[in-house]
């Protein structure tokens, strides 16, 4: 399926939010995801479907000092 993320199209064989963001080697717990300009709840990533055209902007959150 053909996706958009951060504005780069991907074709992905992800289904679900969750399964998109391992695919492209991410850690769950450090993303935030907006699909469509809608912000998606952690706790839904792994029921929320991919659709084909999905506009998908991801933000990873790293620590530092």
């Amino acid at each position: 399926m053909r996706v958009q993320v951060n504005g780069d199209t991907l074709d992905v064989a992800a289904g679900t939010i969750l399964a998109l963001v391992e695919e492209l080697s991410l850690d769950p717990r450090k993303v935030a995801v907006e699909r469509n300009l809608e912000i998606v709840p952690r706790s839904l990533h792994a029921t929320t479907p991919l659709v084909e055209g999905d506009r998908i902007e991801l933000v990873v959150f790293v620590g530092g000092g």
